[in-house]
């Protein structure tokens, strides 16, 4: 019988050692002594499904449950959820917190406040997700129910996430958000920053390869189809050369907009009310309400 080959498992973890150490020290983080910094993709996932169970509990809750059994499972999956959630949440304001230098029980305290905020808020996010739903079964002659454009359209999903996510942005929980907003782009391919913000009534067709920006600003029943961009056409320089974050560079789209598939729109540029913009065009200008912008057009007018 052959030996065991051997994997010099010693030095490799050795040299991983000396790599994690160089980089702690290069971002100024604790080298001993400290617990896990940031929240975790596996429990932030379990918080996803379990809010959109309680959401949609007949439709997107567990497949055995009856409609006596709604609020109880409501109840017990929102109370689960929501500490699960706060956990994530403690973490990463802990975490900004210890790099700040600033005390720990403040972060604790603040990361209450968000999971509370947004537990009194899930009835508001349900209303706006049916507007969305019922925006989609319209707007799709291939939509039979409201029920499977919940159960099938990846938009949905994408919209529901959003609309949790983009609370989690503005109560105080970036990464959370983030990180809320990247479980739905791994599932259905549909990337949306949750600073993004998107009015009432929205509905994304097939979606694939849908991408909107962390500073996109879109109105009420608006429609996108897939491959559609709503991006950033340049970034703002510091003087050392390092990206300005946070500034306004993605479009504003204005009420009763349609934007058809592989559109890409960039810049703080200006759709207005009640346009539609064709298929592959490339805009980088406003245009006014009303507009119907075709590849052609858009090419002779760059």
């Amino acid at each position: 019988m052959e030996s065991v080959p051997r994997w010099n498992v010693e030095q490799i973890v050795s040299e991983l050692r000396a790599l994690r150490r160089r980089w702690r020290d290069a971002h100024q983080r604790p080298r001993e002594g400290a617990g896990r910094e940031f929240p975790s993709p596996e429990a932030l996932r379990r918080v996803a499904h379990a809010l959109r169970g309680a959401l949609f509990p007949m439709r997107l809750g567990p497949s055995n449950l009856r409609q006596e059994g709604e609020d109880f499972y409501v109840g017990h999956t929102i109370e689960n959820a929501l500490n699960e959630l706060l956990e994530q949440i403690r973490l990463e304001l802990r975490g900004t917190a210890a790099r700040a230098g600033d005390g720990l029980a403040a972060a604790d305290q603040r990361a209450v406040q968000i999971v509370q905020s947004l537990a009194a808020d899930l009835p508001a996010v349900r209303a706006e997700l049916d507007q969305d739903v019922e925006a989609a079964y319209r707007g799709d002659p291939a939509a039979h129910s409201v029920d499977e454009v919940l159960l099938c359209y990846p938009g949905a999903i994408a919209i529901i996430h959003h609309r949790i996510a983009h609370r989690l942005y503005l109560l105080g929980a970036p990464m959370v958000a983030r990180m809320f907003s990247e479980i739905a782009h791994s599932e259905t391919g549909i990337d949306i920053h949750p600073g993004a913000t998107i009015g009432s009534s929205f509905f994304i067709d097939h979606g694939t390869g849908v991408v909107i920006g962390e500073t996109a600003v879109i109105g009420d029943r608006v429609r996108l189809y897939q491959a559609v961009t709503l991006g950033a056409r340049s970034f703002a320089v510091g003087p050392h050369g390092e990206l300005q974050k946070g500034n306004p560079r993605h479009p504003i789209v204005e009420d009763d907009v349609v934007i058809y598939a592989g559109a890409t729109i960039l810049g703080r540029v200006t759709i207005g009310r009640g346009s539609t913009i064709g298929g592959n065009v490339w805009l980088t200008r406003s245009v006014p309400p009303g507009s119907q912008i075709t590849q052609a057009q858009s090419q002779h007018q760059a």
